[in-house]
């Protein structure tokens, strides 16, 4: 249904595209030669299956904004036609003719509504129906309004508003559109949720509530102006909560087939892309890693991640996968939910199928307040489906879906709050920490053996079907890593040069009387053999002779250690200064 960008330069003869990282403004990116995924065919769809208010719920980073901005362009008074040229709704004639550049556009974005009280989130509130309204400063001016209406209307271009002004302020703005133009009102809400997500984060929620409730319930429900409304979030709030008796609400969730296609890259568009910048050879490791979310019946990539990524390889053909959808959120989501999970033995094991790249099926509730999303652990997979942290791979009975990880950059998010988590619960508990660290200063390789056991049970493990066995083997370094820096006089180093390759863990002991070098390989046995694993490691260790990089310091005393991992066991083998330990 959807399309790439044509091969035509609309506006920078054939000089390449750029990709347009960050950029969410239509006009700027079709002026200014971006590379653009063509999502205009959604706009036929809202108008051949019109609803007066339609919700799009996605998770963050899959064009929300931007498509947004797309549909204002397309709609508002007097558009610049030539930025569809080329694009797949030009090719509806009639509908363009009956509905581009016909309707006064409002248009506002509540992503920028955060802040740590109720009065400043007002304040933030009032600036952007200020700024809107100044849009259309050309109302004091008009002919077919009356004094009260301009002097309403001079109220929304004032800063000091009070709650009766601000909540009325999108339908007064409205009837007075279609007054001056004859015409009804297109209304386009971006980022609707954020306001309630950070009001519940800083305690002011339920007067959020009660102010974006009133704001919508007259700009959407009782608003006769009103020609079509599209709005967008990562959730989908409760009716009960903020849409009360708005009974024309379209909600097309993640779930919905319906215009699945027209948020986020489909394969063809992923494919269509690499092979414009040269990186078709790519296309496995951008699949592997930024793929997998499934929309409706369409699986789609994440937009943000493949764009950065490609911008890398353009700098660095050798670069490899980023976790880009990561560093653009907190991911409290999964942080609470695998802290939920610690004293849970089935929900541990539910996550351990996931990170194996297995499905487990829930029963999923799409609409939720924001108090209740982490009330139980029920909710909490909710959560995790609705942002885009699990996706579906099939749907049960009713409200069940069978769930799983998207992708290797969503399931590098769980295994490092894993490890993270791990740490922070493992340092809690300092004696058997230094315990585990004295028993490996000694060579007690059965002692060392017996603590990180204790460590492994309690976390959890990575099986086998999913990841690669190097992403396990850096799994299981991590965790390693983080026990091991907690000695206070430990020098901790990792994938340090060393011998003839680079060491997974070094450590110098730092003692005045005796100093001493520790070396560590650490091997993920897939086949459930630890002792081979184990071998393998210390023969590794031997065999590059990484412990030169502390003979050459002076350092005599060298302990070897290969150690071997498998769900949540180990073994650990041990060698120094050419004798077993």
């Amino acid at each position: 249904m959807i399309q790439a960008m044509r091969e035509e330069e609309m506006f920078v003869g054939t000089a390449e595209k750029k990709l347009p990282i960050g950029i969410e403004n239509f006009e700027k990116l079709r002026k200014n030669g971006f590379y653009y995924v063509d999502k205009t065919g959604l706009i036929r769809e809202l108008l051949e299956n019109p609803a007066e208010v339609t919700l799009f719920t996605r998770p963050r980073r899959f064009g929300k904004s931007l498509t947004m901005s797309m549909l204002k362009y397309f709609f508002e008074l007097d558009n610049d036609r030539e930025l569809f040229e080329g694009l797949e709704i030009m090719e509806e004639i009639e509908l363009c003719r009956e509905y581009m550049g016909k309707f006064p556009v409002i248009s506002l974005s509540l992503k920028d509504i955060d802040a740590e009280s109720y009065e400043t989130a007002f304040a933030m509130a009032v600036r952007l129906v200020n700024r809107e309204a100044g849009n259309h400063y050309y109302l004091l001016d008009s002919k077919k309004l009356n004094e009260n209406d301009k002097h309403a209307f001079s109220q929304l271009l004032e800063l000091e508003m009070d709650t009766s002004i601000l909540c009325g302020s999108l339908e007064l703005m409205s009837r007075l559109l279609e007054k001056h133009h004859g015409q009804k009102v297109v209304i386009l809400i971006d980022e609707y949720d954020v306001p309630l997500a950070k009001a519940h984060a800083q305690g002011y929620y339920e007067e959020m509530i009660v102010l974006i409730r009133s704001l919508f319930h007259q700009a959407l429900k009782t608003n006769s102006s009103l020609q079509m409304a599209v709005l967008t979030g990562c959730m989908r709030i409760s009716r009960e909560s903020i849409f009360t008796g708005l009974n024309n609400l379209n909600v097309l969730t993640i779930a919905d087939v319906r215009l699945d296609e027209c948020f986020g890259f489909t394969d063809e568009d992923v494919k269509r892309l690499l092979d414009y910048y040269g990186l078709s050879e790519q296309y496995r490791v951008v699949k592997e890693w930024y793929d997998g979310y499934r929309f409706g019946d369409v699986e789609v990539y994440c937009p943000w991640d493949v764009i950065n990524y490609c911008a890398l390889l353009r700098a660095d053909p050798n670069a490899i996968p980023e976790n880009y959808w990561a560093n653009s959120s907190s991911n409290d989501a999964v942080r609470r939910f695998i802290q939920e999970a610690g004293n849970r033995g089935t929900t541990k094991r539910e996550i351990e199928s996931l990170i194996a790249g297995e499905v487990v099926t829930k029963e999923i509730h799409q609409e939720l307040t924001y108090p209740d999303m982490y009330s139980s652990i029920d909710n909490i997979w909710s959560v995790l489906f609705t942002t885009g942290y699990l996706t579906q791979r099939g749907r049960s009975e009713g409200r069940s879906f069978q769930l799983a990880i998207p992708n290797l950059e969503v399931r590098e998010i769980f295994t490092t709050q894993i490890v993270e988590l791990f740490k922070k619960d493992a340092r809690e508990d300092g004696k058997a920490l230094d315990d585990l660290c004295h028993a490996l200063q000694d060579g007690d390789t059965e002692e060392a053996q017996r603590h990180l056991r204790n460590y492994l049970k309690k976390t959890i493990s990575i099986r086998d079907t999913f990841a690669r066995r190097e992403l396990k083997e850096n799994f299981y370094h991590g965790m390693l890593l983080g026990l091991l820096a907690f000695k206070g006089n430990w020098v901790v180093s990792s994938n340090s040069e060393a011998g003839e390759g680079y060491a997974d863990i070094l450590v110098e002991v730092d003692d005045d009387e005796e100093p001493m070098g520790i070396v560590i390989e650490v091997k993920y046995a897939r086949d459930g053999n630890l002792e081979a694993a184990s071998q393998e490691a210390l023969g590794q260790i031997e065999n590059r002779q990484y412990g030169n990089v502390f003979y050459d310091e002076d350092i005599e005393k060298v302990l070897k250690y290969g150690i071997a991992f498998y769900r949540d066991k180990c073994r650990i083998l041990c060698s120094g200064n050419d004798s077993v330990c």
